[in-house]
């Protein structure tokens, strides 16, 4: 997995000779658009089209999403089971 702390969804692969280019621009400031916390304050920030969200709001968001259902769809339970390393 990468090491950057922001990981922009649909954005190319950057060739290595890019990369040392690409490190200075996520010296950038980047705020969750939910907690309002920079980068530099979470473990890491998944940047989106005009939105950002931080790992521990995508965590509160699921957790939210599975007790608030209780018991999530055969497709989420599989997604679960994969995320959290359950081999069925």
């Amino acid at each position: 997995m990468s090491e950057d702390k922001v990981i922009k969804l649909g954005a190319k692969r950057e060739k290595s000779n890019e990369h040392k280019e690409h490190e200075h621009k996520n010296d950038e400031l980047v705020y969750c658009s939910f907690c309002h916390r920079p980068n530099t304050q979470v473990l890491k920030m998944v940047q989106g089209p005009g939105v950002n969200i931080c790992s521990e709001c995508a965590m509160i968001a699921v957790q939210y999403l599975i007790l608030n259902d209780r018991m999530p769809s055969a497709e989420a339970q599989q997604i679960l089971d994969a995320f959290w390393g359950k081999a069925r």
